[in-house]
């Protein structure tokens, strides 16, 4: 992840997260970066100091200065977002969290040697394939985009 300042012809200034600078390179050419305080899609980088790790503890921002905005996304993105955050805590809400033991209780339910409920848990990519071939029905909580930032 690459995070660059950025301003818009009506110089207002924000910042904004990219994958990569191919990313931003691609967004700002289709028009997908806007601002967040007038719209505009006329974008561009700004003059920022590159970030410098030393040996030294890093210092921790001052509580009087406020956070730059962060480029919104656009309504369907922020919907799509909301979305997934929602099933999440619905999930969340109505299942039992088995933790690793996921395997091993999803299976038992399915068999019917446990009782029937909803749970979740952690499960190996190797794991999770053996009980979908087995008919267990199982599917991977939605991550949500924040969680990688």
């Amino acid at each position: 992840m690459i995070k660059y300042a950025l301003s818009c012809d009506k110089a207002h200034s924000f910042e904004s997260w990219f994958p990569n600078s191919d990313s931003y390179d691609a967004q700002a050419r289709r028009g997908l970066i806007a601002c967040p305080d007038c719209g505009s899609t006329r974008v561009s980088k700004a003059m920022m100091a590159p970030a410098i790790v030393s040996g030294q503890k890093a210092q921790r921002p001052r509580p009087d200065r406020a956070a730059a905005p962060v480029a919104l996304l656009d309504e369907r993105q922020q919907r799509l977002r909301e979305m997934a955050r929602h099933l999440r805590q619905e999930i969340i809400a109505n299942t039992d969290d088995v933790g690793a033991k996921f395997p091993e209780e999803a299976r038992a339910i399915h068999d019917g040697d446990a009782p029937a409920r909803s749970i979740r848990g952690q499960a190996t990519p190797e794991e999770a394939r053996a009980l979908i071939e087995d008919g267990v029905g199982v599917m991977p909580l939605p991550f949500l985009p924040d969680e990688f930032n």
